[in-house]
């Protein structure tokens, strides 16, 4: 990997509207261009939108759906790709030939090539599928991405496999912070009231995103995704209201050391840049623990506990 200079996004997507979310992206990757900006990370499905999706029937998700690469929206994403000699990543919701959909994040290289995630723990609408494969890939800017989108990232099995995979950086897109977790002691939604107030008292609405409803939360375990795996790691995520949740924002770019390079704490759409310093891979700790690996130990890893239940059932509580 060489140096490389990234970003990443927050914004508050339109539900439903793709039309103007691809132009919250535009504009965006327009800016970003102006930094020399190589490769940047938008959220998870903020094309289609999010949260109003779960109440959706399956024809209204189908009808927000689209094919990829063919669809007029990653297609846009390519245009913007070639134009900027960026690479962009961006989430929506993929339909595939047989019917089936997936919350998805595609990857747009200026080269012409693209990737394509599909969220492995999927829980918004029971008429997504599960994707079934890690997503590690090459890109013209010198240095190998992996993808985990939301909840693929609190599963610490995930991030491991895309480094074992070759990922340096690793993408991960958000619509999180300020659910209604059915943990007593991880987020928790965000006042409506202070949201509304954030003009008038910055330092109420900067409290509640970035205390235990979302970055206080995000510090339990985000940082160690990149830390023990030795990976630079981009956040993205929703800012503000998404049907009846609020939004956390942070977006944030952290080291192979866990470190937070850059950050914003803003209550609205904001991008942060940093520069991605390649000489700390190396001898970072998660990359030493790596080579320090036993497979020989690790079958019970790969056998179900009996305790394994759906997605949705645990995030849910159901």
């Amino acid at each position: 990997m060489r140096d490389i200079r990234v970003a990443t996004v927050q914004f508050q997507h339109a539900p439903g509207d793709k039309s103007y979310n691809l132009d919250r992206i535009r504009h965006f990757v327009t800016d970003a261009a102006k930094s020399h900006v190589e490769i940047i990370a938008f959220p998870e499905m903020c094309i289609t939108g999010y949260w109003h999706v779960r109440k959706l029937p399956r024809e209204g998700v189908e009808a927000l759906a689209e094919p990829v690469p063919d669809g007029p929206a990653t297609q846009e994403l390519l245009r913007l790709s070639r134009e900027h000699g960026m690479t962009v990543g961006a989430g929506l919701i993929e339909r595939q030939e047989d019917g089936r959909m997936y919350n998805a994040y595609v990857v747009a290289m200026p080269d012409g090539k693209w990737a394509v995630h599909r969220k492995l723990h999927v829980f918004v609408s029971a008429f997504l599928s599960e994707g079934d494969q890690y997503t590690v890939f090459d890109t013209p800017h010198g240095c190998r991405v992996g993808v985990l989108i939301c909840y693929d990232n609190n599963i610490v099995e995930n991030a491991r496999a895309t480094a074992l995979l070759g990922a340096e950086v690793l993408v991960a897109p958000h619509q999180t912070g300020g659910c209604n977790s059915v943990s007593p002691r991880a987020m928790k939604p965000i006042d409506p009231a202070i949201w509304e107030r954030r003009s008038d008292d910055p330092a109420a609405i900067e409290a509640e995103l970035c205390g235990p409803k979302g970055r206080g939360w995000l510090m339990r375990w985000l940082p160690s995704r990149a830390h023990d795996n030795g990976m630079f790691l981009l956040f993205s995520n929703g800012i503000g209201p998404d049907d009846d949740e609020i939004r956390t924002g942070n977006a944030m770019i952290l080291d192979p050391y866990g470190e937070i390079i850059a950050e914003t704490r803003k209550a609205g759409d904001d991008i942060v840049v940093a520069d991605l310093d390649a000489s700390l891979l190396p001898m970072s700790s998660g990359r030493r623990w790596l080579r320090a690996r036993r497979p020989e130990l690790y079958e019970l890893l790969t056998h179900r506990s009996g305790q394994e239940q759906e997605t949705r059932q645990v995030r849910f509580g159901l």
